[in-house]
């Protein structure tokens, strides 16, 4: 994420007309696969079929939009390399993040595209904090958890803002020997596909810790599924292996 701090309450940028060529140019770089954001573009594709897979199945849909009519929420937007997919796959998507730089890019690239995407500069807390909070069919918790302090509380925030019946999935790296050594050491000082000490191994999060805490909220968590690297094919795919990257679906009582 940017360095720009949040702001004290929920907003929607505006962009005047000199800051459009300097966002879209950003944006430009944030989806394009050779760009310094290339690790992201290898990791989406396994995990898109699986957040798709998982909802449709659950929400029992099927079709070209298997998510139409879904309210969506995805925490940690970045530059909307998964908002946008979503509301192509017909999810009402609105999407959050910290940094004021990612989400004046995402709403760029969105409206080259034709989308309309409910983009917003703050945190899933300020959402909560909001008057009679809103709330989603489905929550995207992807690569964030490790990055907040206290993550049994940001997981139980965020599972508030999921309706009765629905959907949060959680996408993050395990505590495990091997997730340092490849996650961290391999990924950040071998490969260089991530600036050195974007991760930190104290503060990866188990599976369990994720389900101790969502369990606490009336959700019940289903086993996580690994989102593993084959280095021959150069490709992520999903596998039965959760001891590095993870991702876990989780249902909230109804």
């Amino acid at each position: 994420m940017a360095a720009s701090a949040a702001p004290d309450t929920l907003s929607t940028p505006s962009i005047d007309a000199e800051e459009v060529a300097k966002f879209s140019a950003m944006a430009a770089d944030w989806w394009d696969p050779e760009s310094k954001f290339a690790p992201l573009h290898k990791f989406n594709p396994a995990r898109l079929t699986y957040i798709r897979d998982t909802l449709a199945a659950h929400f029992g849909r099927d079709g070209a939009e298997p998510l139409k009519g879904l309210k969506l929420l995805d925490i940690g937007c970045g530059g909307g390399l998964v908002s946008e997919p979503m509301a192509r796959l017909g999810a009402e998507v609105t999407a959050v993040d910290a940094a004021e730089a990612n989400i004046k890019t995402a709403m760029v690239h969105a409206e080259e595209n034709g989308l309309a995407i409910d983009y917003r500069h703050g945190t899933a807390e300020q959402l909560l904090a909001a008057g009679g909070p809103e709330q989603f069919d489905v929550v995207l918790n992807l690569e964030v958890v490790e990055h907040v302090a206290d993550p049994e509380a940001f997981l139980r925030d965020c599972a508030r803002l999921v309706k009765p019946g629905g959907m949060m999935i959680v996408g993050t790296i395990n505590r495990t020997g091997r997730a340092f050594v490849t996650a961290i050491f391999g990924a950040e000082y071998v490969m260089g596909w991530l600036p050195r000490g974007t991760h930190r191994f104290d503060k990866l999060v188990k599976p369990d810790e994720v389900r101790a805490a969502l369990n606490a909220e009336g959700f019940t968590p289903r086993e996580p599924v690994g989102v593993s690297y084959n280095p021959l094919k150069d490709r992520f795919f999903i596998s039965g292996d959760a001891g590095v990257n993870y991702l876990m679906a989780n249902v909230k009582a109804g």
